[in-house]
């Protein structure tokens, strides 16, 4: 249920339909962890990762955080 919200808040971000706001950058960190737990499983979900947008969005976060 947790993950569902997440995406939700991700793809409203994402699209300009809400603000990118501390609430994205949690969604952003619990889908992120989910992430890695399927890449844990090895094989087939190893190489899953992140649209490009979403690690552009993450690298906005890091330069936000250095600011």
């Amino acid at each position: 249920m947790e993950s569902d919200y997440s995406c939700h808040i991700m793809n409203k971000s994402l699209n300009a339909e809400r603000d990118i706001d501390g609430q994205t950058f949690t969604s952003l960190d619990i889908l992120t962890e989910r992430l890695e737990k399927v890449k844990s499983l090895g094989g087939i979900f190893a190489g899953i990762e992140f649209s490009m947008n979403v690690k552009k969005l993450a690298k906005k976060r890091s330069k936000v955080a250095l600011c």
